[in-house]
């Protein structure tokens, strides 16, 4: 990608653009860009779980996440899709949604998300997951519409983005080159209830300190406040 000058401040999201009903075909649909990256997040319910949950009076959330060949510089192999790192990212999104659904209101019930990343500038798997929030709750808000369900499982909401350090200075929502300059790399996933999810965090160059990582985390808050607003909105729509 040509070199580019940040103009954002460093405690600045890069512009959120969400997109719902971006496709027809599902009930869930939702283009999220953030900056340059684009995901598209589809969501679709079936009336059937694996045998391993048959007969246990709940449903499963699960998410599947991939590149498609021209989402950056060099092309993605489409055999590629669910190498090592598409399946650990399918993995955080698929826990991060269940995290904050109630499982047994979802009786013999699966829910697929598909999180295909359309460009990729950095953050994907945290657009990934806070899309894919969306297009969750717009499957089950239209399940209750044709009947399927009396209410929606979904009882908080969840988003997630990065933070590192970058020459010493802590950076809000990486894009490709703060990542790639980075010093110290993390991915934090949180509830609007403050709970934490999960955290990624990185040395990639020094190791770094318990103060840093207080910075990060709050730095990390104040960005993810601003996305569940943005899920907010969209949930009421």
């Amino acid at each position: 990608m040509e070199q580019r000058q940040r103009t954002r401040a460093a405690d600045e999201l890069r512009p959120v653009r969400i997109t719902q009903g971006y496709t027809e075909m599902t009930p869930g649909s939702v283009l999220i860009e953030v900056g340059r990256t684009r995901v598209l997040c589809t969501a679709s319910i079936e009336q059937e779980v694996p045998r391993w949950l048959r007969g246990g009076k709940k449903g499963w959330v699960t998410a599947e996440y991939a590149m498609l060949p021209g989402s950056s510089t060099e092309r993605i192999r489409r055999d590629g899709y669910m190498g090592g790192r598409a399946k650990e990212i399918s993995r955080l999104v698929g826990r991060s949604l269940r995290s904050v659904v109630r499982l047994e209101a979802m009786t013999e019930m699966v829910l697929r998300v598909d999180c295909d990343v359309l460009q990729a500038d950095g953050g994907t798997r945290c657009a990934a997951i806070t899309g894919a929030w969306i297009a969750m709750h717009d499957a089950f808000e239209e399940a209750i519409g044709r009947g399927k369900m009396e209410s929606n499982p979904v009882i908080d909401r969840v988003a997630a983005i990065s933070v590192g350090l970058v020459d010493g200075e802590a950076r809000l929502d990486l894009d490709y080159e703060d990542d790639v300059a980075a010093d110290v790399d993390m991915n934090v996933v949180m509830t609007s209830q403050g709970l934490l999810v999960e955290i990624q965090g990185t040395a990639e160059r020094v190791p770094f300190s318990r103060s840093d990582l207080n910075d990060l985390l709050d730095l990390a808050e104040s960005g993810i406040a601003e996305l569940l607003d943005l899920q907010r909105q969209a949930a009421e729509a």
